[in-house]
């Protein structure tokens, strides 16, 4: 009778050992490759991302990978400057020249750095899609293989000055953008939005990335009599323009920022300056749009808490992945054309996308800082 429940158990055992493993890639190695500053000052941004894209491997991998094929997740840091962006875009050409599986990429997260690479990403036979790159021209090159998980500047603009406007009330508003790419975009757009709403924008000043001092900006701001500001950059610099603010005593003046503020930094290092400011987002906070068994999961896979961005990363991710599906192949054409025609529940929406590689319905989130956190306020 011994022998006989022994060897059950062997068989038995040997049959879940069995469908495991049939469960397992067993077709090698499939690379997504994420473009991004993975240092120096914008280094949280790209980190954010990458965790998101290595959440959902993880997740594909659990249930048998993709196509056969186990993802590998690589990522190459782009340093936020659009040189070392080409050159990390040679780099994967090269690894396609070689002969290695490459699914795609899941990049860059700024303007500048997306567009320097889509010279080189244009031609090559995989698909792009950035996270958080909004640059309205982007999407107006003709790229076949490009794609963005976020909305673009127009509506970023629009979205957060009708709120500015209409439910703030402001009617003088300074315009402060950086000197790159994004900002200029976003900063040329918001002047218009403002035109177009009837508010008036006596200032208008470019500032520099990483720029931490603003006494000049400050006392120009002060002159111009505003009851508003519009600040278009990053958090690198958005924090240290809170505090300046402040210190000068125009922290009640109603202060709104553009998405690339959207990150814990600018709480964190305005030294306590950030309450009351608004913030426009391409996404949702983590909190609202996923649960706590994937914050774990998140948290099991990188060591760390998701920021406002992982959810970018990890449904750009999730849309490469379904056209991949939807296609049956790894031919980035016919992927491309798949993710075309998806109707896909993301953590950041249902996406769905427009021929040129835009969003039929891109979302803008506006939330303000309460009790030191961001809390959305619209929609």
């Amino acid at each position: 009778m011994k022998r006989r429940v022994f060897w059950m158990l062997l068989v038995v055992s040997v049959l879940l050992l069995t469908a495991c493993a049939s469960d397992a890639p067993t077709k090698g190695d499939l690379i997504v490759y994420v473009a991004g500053p993975l240092s120096g000052f914008q280094a949280n941004t790209g980190q954010t991302v990458a965790g998101g894209v290595r959440l959902m491997a993880e997740q594909l991998n659990r249930s048998g990978g993709l196509l056969g094929y186990k993802v590998k997740v690589v990522a190459l840091d782009d340093e936020a400057d659009s040189d070392v962006a080409v050159t990390v875009a040679e780099q994967i050409k090269a690894a396609i020249q070689r002969g290695d599986k490459v699914l795609g990429v899941i990049g860059h997260p700024n303007s500048g750095q997306t567009d320097a690479a889509m010279a080189i990403y244009k031609d090559l036979a995989i698909n792009v899609i950035t996270p958080t790159a909004s640059e309205v021209g982007l999407t107006k090159q003709g790229f076949r293989n490009f794609f963005r998980v976020n909305a673009a500047n127009d509506v970023q603009a629009k979205i957060g000055i009708e709120y500015l406007v209409n439910k703030l009330g402001a009617k003088k508003v300074a315009v402060l953008y950086n000197d790159d790419p994004y900002g200029i975009d976003l900063g040329k757009l918001v002047a218009s939005e403002l035109t177009r709403l009837g508010a008036q924008t006596p200032l208008s000043v470019q500032l520099k990335v990483e720029q931490n001092r603003f006494a000049s900006e400050v006392a120009k701001i002060k002159a111009a009599g505003v009851d508003a500001i519009y600040y278009a950059g990053y958090e690198v610099e958005c924090p240290y323009l809170r505090a300046d603010l402040r210190d000068a005593g125009l922290d009640k003046l109603t202060f709104m920022a553009s998405d690339g503020c959207f990150l814990a930094a600018t709480i964190d290092n305005a030294d306590g300056a950030a309450e009351g400011m608004y913030v426009t987002s391409f996404a949702p906070s983590p909190k609202s749009t996923v649960d706590q068994a994937w914050t774990q999961a998140y948290q099991a896979v990188e060591y760390r808490n998701p920021d406002t961005y992982s959810v970018n990363g990890y449904s750009a991710m999730q849309v490469l992945a379904e056209g991949a599906k939807k296609a049956g192949a790894l031919n980035a054409a016919k992927i491309g054309d798949a993710i075309r025609k998806l109707d896909l529940t993301t953590p950041l929406g249902k996406v769905q996308y427009q021929d040129n590689g835009d969003l039929r319905t891109p979302q803008i989130y506006i939330f303000q800082v309460k009790g030191g956190e961001f809390v959305q306020v619209a929609p």
